[in-house]
């Protein structure tokens, strides 16, 4: 079992997911359920990327920081 931690990027912002999963294609399925039971309505999303992948034991975990979006004009 692994520890997995996503970005998902939208036209306005950026969501960060924590997965627990047996493998990849798990883990980036369940990253679509968890958003459909967290949001009313599941915002567009262009983008879900793996950042990092742990195995799940005693003490691990992911910090999720998320910086601001700079706007490029």
């Amino acid at each position: 079992m692994y520890l997995y931690r996503f970005e998902v990027s939208g036209l306005a912002e950026t969501i960060h997911v924590v997965i627990a999963a047996s493998d990849d294609e798990q883990a980036f399925r369940l990253v679509e359920v968890e958003l459909e039971k967290h949001f009313l309505k599941v915002p567009d999303f262009t983008d879900i990327s793996l950042h990092e992948k742990k195995p799940i034991r005693r003490g691990g975990g992911f910090v999720v920081y998320s910086e601001p979006r700079r706007s490029f004009q």
